[in-house]
């Protein structure tokens, strides 16, 4: 006796009418996907590709000193950013002030502010024609302020974790509102200072949060672009100043893409990194 679509006969062409349906509604993002980021993508791996390129640029001097400048600003920076971040997320999880539940909202704000705004209000007040400088040549009557360091290193450091702070904070203030304040009143009923109860009961809380925003830092400072660029530091040439200046200024597209796959490369191992910290954190 033959079995009707709505018997055992009907169930396997019925999942299989389901999947075939799942593929076709997961096939159109798919396509733009690989049209817009994989396929441009493939095109820079295959320009790096080219004979030579890949030794010729290990091999340049001018590649081991961006290397070098991009690791060592984005590891400080995000040391700053840390040890910044964990102190003014204290204050204001913890210190009681007029306004604090208005800078914690602002915070979020700042987040969606694009980094060359933070750059260009530090030229504003330590530029060379900045507020500061003409303070001092007001007051002292001076040819010019002492206030240069924009145009260094230093003052790319400055700039970065001025705009990434935030983004160490974010995490850590939503570890210490869940933080038990039990804790807390206890600690301070033992008669443990704050230094202590902040080493031994909150640091432990923060630890997750800090490693989480601390990896989403060092992931984006590896990446940024704008800061450097518009603070005009001499000598300063990370990575994707570097891609910049092959690609655009001298036309080296195979050396622009090595250089390109090598930052690529850097950044996806530190985001899954970051991922993986966030999945153990719960965010």
């Amino acid at each position: 006796m033959s079995q009707g679509p709505s018997g055992p006969g009907g169930a396997p062409s019925a999942l299989a009418e389901r999947r075939l349906t799942k593929v076709l509604w997961v096939l159109p993002p798919v396509a733009v996907l690989a049209l817009v980021f994989l396929y441009p993508l493939a095109l820079v791996v295959q320009e790096s590709l080219s004979p030579g390129a890949y030794s010729d640029v290990f091999g340049s001097q001018a590649f081991r000193d961006a290397l070098a400048t991009t690791v060592w600003l984005a590891v400080g920076a995000t040391v700053g950013c840390l040890v910044l971040g964990f102190v003014l997320a204290l204050i204001i999880a913890f210190v009681p002030f007029p306004g604090g539940k208005a800078v914690a909202k602002f915070i979020d704000v700042f987040l969606s502010f694009p980094s060359f705004l933070i750059t260009l209000a530090l030229l504003f007040v330590y530029g060379t024609v900045g507020m500061a400088n003409g303070l001092w040549t007001d007051v002292t009557g001076a040819a010019e302020g002492p206030f240069h360091f924009l145009t260094t290193p230093w003052g790319v450091l400055l700039a970065e974790i001025t705009y990434f702070t935030p983004f160490v904070m974010r995490p850590l203030l939503a570890a210490f509102s869940q933080l038990d304040t039990a804790q807390l009143e206890v600690a301070s009923s033992l008669g443990a200072r704050p230094a202590r109860i902040v080493r031994r009961v909150i640091l432990p809380e923060a630890l997750p949060a800090l490693a989480a925003g601390g990896s989403l830092v060092l992931v984006m400072c590896l990446n940024e672009f704008g800061i450097v660029l518009f603070t005009g530091a001499k000598g300063v040439t990370t990575l994707p100043m570097l891609v910049y200046g092959k690609a655009i200024l001298e036309s080296d597209y195979p050396a622009a893409c090595v250089v390109a796959v090598v930052n690529i490369a850097i950044s996806v191992g530190l985001y899954s990194l970051y991922r993986m910290v966030s999945r153990r954190v719960g965010a």
